[in-house]
């Protein structure tokens, strides 16, 4: 069974600022409460086939992991694949320009059910997986939109 979650927002920037910031992994740690450190593998660009390299926090505990870069739109679209604790997931992105020179965004995270993971309440789950997509979200804003403030895009 394949759980699914969205987190959807509105960001004061314009699809290119937001699709660079997100393409600057160094840079996921601001927004992503698990990510300690985060690179590309051979420090090349995002590109599918490519792997991300990340040192997390998960729990209280510090490991590894690594996400398979699956897909590469630019400027609208990104994606890849890994884990949710012990059952394969995938997540994304996905960027649409709106009509103030904004940009709509959105994360959709996908977690197929397997193993242990069967035995944790569904909605629980699902709740926790998007509490943190929308704190991610959040995060995203404020940073792109700071960086737009300071002209550092």
């Amino acid at each position: 069974m394949t759980m699914r979650t969205e987190s959807r927002l509105t960001v004061a920037a314009s699809v290119g600022d937001v699709w660079d910031y997100l393409c600057d992994v160094g840079r996921w740690s601001e927004w992503a409460p698990t990510v300690v450190e985060c690179r590309v593998r051979d420090g090349g660009p995002l590109q599918p086939g490519g792997w991300v390299d990340q040192r997390a926090r998960d729990l209280g505990w510090n490991h590894r992991r690594s996400e398979s870069v699956t897909s590469v739109e630019p400027p609208r679209s990104m994606a890849f694949a890994g884990t949710m604790w012990t059952s394969p997931a995938r997540w994304g992105m996905e960027l649409d320009p709106v009509d103030d020179g904004g940009t709509s965004a959105m994360m959709w995270v996908e977690v197929d059910l397997s193993n242990v993971m069967r035995v944790v309440p569904e909605d629980a789950l699902r709740g926790q997986v998007q509490r943190v997509s929308d704190i991610e979200m959040a995060g995203i804003k404020a940073a792109v939109e700071s960086d737009v403030q300071a002209g550092a895009t």
